[in-house]
């Protein structure tokens, strides 16, 4: 049986978005308005406020940070100049072209 090539990323790839209040930079995809990717690198995850505070109230190391409210704020900002798109919206429409 053959493994079918998971090429998702291919046709509408992750792309960078800049928070607004502390400028840390991640990679977004958005596969639909309830469902977002980030990918954190090191030095945006050591400029967001948020991570750190979260880090610090962490005591047991290891936890888990859900999201940061600023750059959602800025993901969604992202959305709705189009600079993100989402994936069911932009593979709905006719050509490839996005909804608005």
């Amino acid at each position: 049986m053959a493994v079918r090539t998971d090429n998702r990323l291919q046709e509408l790839p992750p792309v960078p978005v800049r928070c607004r209040r502390c400028a840390a930079e991640v990679l977004v995809r958005k596969s639909s308005w309830q469902q977002t990717s980030i990918q954190w690198n090191a030095q945006a995850t050591a400029r967001c406020p948020q991570r750190r505070q979260a880090a610090e109230l962490n005591t047991h190391g290891g936890g888990v940070f859900l999201a940061c409210s600023d750059l959602r704020d800025s993901i969604d900002e992202a959305v709705n100049s189009g600079t993100v798109r989402i994936v069911d919206e932009a593979s709905d429409a006719p050509d490839g072209a996005s909804r608005s």
